[in-house]
This record gives structure tokens, sequence and C-alpha cells, in this order.
């Protein structure tokens, strides 16, 4: 990949799922943390994406990344996205990362065996919602393959960093 890149750590008061690990997967809040750092406009941006629970971005992880001549690359939901894009406007590369259909995710999500059944059907209804939005994305990348997915990734972030 590209070695000045660096992932933005988010915020989340949803429980740790088995191997995710507190500051390397998720910075794992209370609930009432996590409304405290709004309070104190702690955030770049944050959603509550379900009820009670939300995930956010935090003003010091991005400084923290800045510190070290690093780019910032986010991994957040279709309203976190647009939110980054129009604090950031041109100097933001926003990418779409999508499904190949709402069936596949599901098959994924309950290959994965991390999910209850509810869950995975809460997931699948927000996704074919945030589907809407990818024309709102300086480009929409189908994870139909991995491997192709990353490469083509790679090649529009390059691309927009030699620009």
């Amino acid at each position: 990949m590209i070695p000045e890149l660096c992932f933005s750590v988010s915020c989340t008061t949803r429980a740790p799922r088995r191997e995710e690990k507190h500051g390397r997967d998720y910075y794992f809040l209370s609930p009432e943390v996590f409304r405290e750092k709004i309070s104190a406009d702690a955030f770049v941006e944050y959603e509550e994406v379900y009820p009670d629970q939300f995930y956010g971005t935090l003003w010091s992880e991005v400084e923290n990344i800045w510190e070290q001549d690093k780019i910032v690359i986010f991994d957040v939901d279709v309203k976190g996205a647009i939110s980054l894009k129009n604090i950031f406007g041109s100097r933001a590369l926003s990418l779409f990362i999508s499904p190949p259909s709402v069936e596949e995710l599901k098959r994924r999500l309950i290959n994965r065996n991390t999910d209850s059944a509810k869950s995975i059907e809460i997931r699948a209804r927000k996704a074919a919602k945030e589907m809407k939005y990818k024309n709102s994305f300086d480009a929409v990348i189908i994870n139909e393959n991995l491997d192709r997915a990353k490469a083509e990734a790679e090649k529009k972030i390059r691309e927009f960093l030699d620009r």
C-alpha cells in the first residue's frame, strides 16, 4: 500500500467483537463518555448510527496522524464520509466501497459469524439505504473481489495524491 497513509481509529459505544482491541480497532467508550466528548467538540464527525450506538472520529486522532506527517484514512459510514467531505472539501478523496449486493453483504456477515441475525438484518437495511448515496462520493468501488477492490482503491488514492 502507500506508506504515508495511516488509518484513523474511530470511537464507538458498541461492545468489542471477538478479536477487537481498544485503541487498535476502535476506542470503545461508554455512551456517557461519548456524549461528554460531543459536548467538548472533541469529534471531527460523529453519528448515532443506531439507537444509543455512536461512532465518531476524534480531532486528537487526526492531529496525531498529521503530526507524524501521515495522510489520514477514515473508515466511516456514509453520513460520516459526507460530513468529512464537507469539512475537508477538495483536500479529501471520498471512496464508496460497496458490496456487490445487499444479499451478498448479508451472506458475508452470516459467514463472518460475529453478529446476531437481528443485527445482520439491521445492517443490511442500513446498507441498502446507504447505497443510495454512492453518487455523492468521488468514486465507487464494488468489492466483488477483495484484492481487486484494494488495488482499485490504491490506484484512486495514488491518482488523488499525484494531482
